[in-house]
């Protein structure tokens, strides 16, 4: 029996606004509660008044997405364990270059490896031995952090495991992983290269960086560089290519690549799933069961139903004003999760443009995406300040710039590279 009397439409619709609120806030406001138990609430809520039951739950959560997910945090813990961001970040900060073709190699860096890995968790690593060697250099780390951030969401946008967004619309559609490199790979360059064409030449960028006004970080550390286990790293990276290229269980290869990296006789099991992002999972099981649950209402609903046979949503122009929009209040994740429950007729351009739309919109503020929020935070806890204005003033015009150059070639070339792949 119910706990609450209101008909299930309206307390799904009620409970998915609040989430929602929740999500575009960050919190719900009086509580000490993040994004993570906004969502968790949110879903207990729906189970507690009989909204949805233990079935419908256990149906709503896409297991297979979750677990490629883990098993993608997986491989980026194996590679932080093994010191290979400590190492990378150094090489970067302590290189005798010019500013520009540091800020060229942090770009480049950043954006190969958000790409290949989950973009919050190069962030994560690189971040902090970034700031400290910059620091040493005697430059200013904001406009590097700043560049860091943002070559991980552009870089993170080629590939359909460079980001949970991406990894949704393609276990959503089924995407080819070549495919999604083919279609979304250009834009992804050639906003790396927005991000450094406004970081370089821009006032405030490397042209004008100095150390003023900056603490000193607390020392990295410089431990070596373990081989082994980079190793067994990069073949984990090299077989989940391969399972995303040629296998139909993508799931079921990755949780087995995942079980073999935890085989190991000097990386403690509890060391590896410490850094595996357990907020996001979590996050990914609270909106999966609130959003399935206003999938199932959606059709008793004029406006979601209408949505959901609109064929408007799949134009470019749509998607990328939806994404600008809402992927800087609510979350590119969360809106992600919200239009692949309602709208029921998806295009394969259509998939394509909502993965790149939504990863390159969080550039435009801090709070855009994750990984911003990562090196913010990350660089002030050493000392370093980034504040809104500081970022919006790269952020913007790198993602205005990016969104154009990415609906220019989506438009023109998107349904030549589908209709050829075929």
């Amino acid at each position: 029996m119910s706990l609450f009397s209101m008909p299930s439409e309206w307390l799904v619709m009620a409970v998915f606004g609040g989430v929602y609120l929740g999500m575009a806030l960050g919190r719900w406001p009086g509580l000490a509660i993040d994004r993570t138990g906004v969502a968790l609430i949110g879903a207990i809520i729906l189970f507690v008044s009989g909204a949805v039951d233990a079935r419908t739950v256990i149906e709503s959560i896409d297991f297979p997405t979750v677990t490629v997910l883990f098993a993608l945090m997986v491989i980026s813990a194996q590679f932080a364990a093994c010191g290979f961001f400590e190492w990378m970040g150094t090489r970067i900060s302590r290189g005798r270059v010019s500013r520009r073709m540091l800020l060229f190699q942090v770009v480049v860096i950043g954006g190969i490896l958000s790409a290949a890995l989950t973009n919050d968790v190069v962030v994560w690593a690189m971040t902090p031995v970034l700031v400290h060697g910059l620091f040493r250099s005697g430059l200013n780390p904001r406009p590097y952090v700043i560049a860091l951030a943002c070559s991980a969401n552009a870089g993170s946008a080629a590939t359909v495991i460079g980001n949970p967004q991406n990894l949704l619309i393609g276990q959503y559609g089924g995407l080819d992983f070549w495919k999604f490199v083919t279609v979304c790979g250009v834009p992804a360059i050639a906003a790396l290269a927005i991000v450094y064409a406004v970081i370089a030449y821009a006032r405030n960028g490397v042209g004008s960086a100095s150390p003023a006004a900056v603490d000193a970080p607390a020392s990295v550390s410089d431990a070596p560089l373990k081989i082994e286990p980079l190793l067994k790293a990069v073949a984990a990276t090299v077989t989940l290519v391969i399972v995303f290229s040629v296998a139909e269980e993508r799931a079921t290869w990755a949780i087995a690549i995942s079980g073999a990296l935890l085989l190991s006789r000097k990386m403690a099991t509890r060391q590896m799933l410490s850094m595996v992002d357990w907020h996001i999972l979590l996050l990914f099981a609270g909106l999966f069961v609130v959003t399935g649950a206003l999938g199932k209402v959606a059709g008793t609903v004029p406006a979601l139903a209408a949505a959901g046979t609109g064929g408007y949503l799949n134009s470019p122009e749509v998607l990328g004003l939806i994404s600008l929009m809402c992927s800087n209040t609510i979350g590119n994740v969360p809106l992600v999760m919200f239009l692949l429950s309602v709208v029921r007729e998806w295009s394969e351009v259509g998939l394509y443009s909502l993965a790149v739309f939504t990863t390159l919109s969080g550039n435009f503020l801090i709070v855009g995406s994750v990984a911003n929020v990562i090196a913010v935070e990350r660089a002030a806890a050493l000392g370093v300040r980034i504040g809104f204005g500081d970022y919006a003033r790269i952020g913007v015009p790198v993602t205005l710039l990016s969104l154009l150059a990415a609906y220019v070639w989506v438009r023109l070339a998107g349904p030549l590279i589908v209709g050829l792949f075929g």
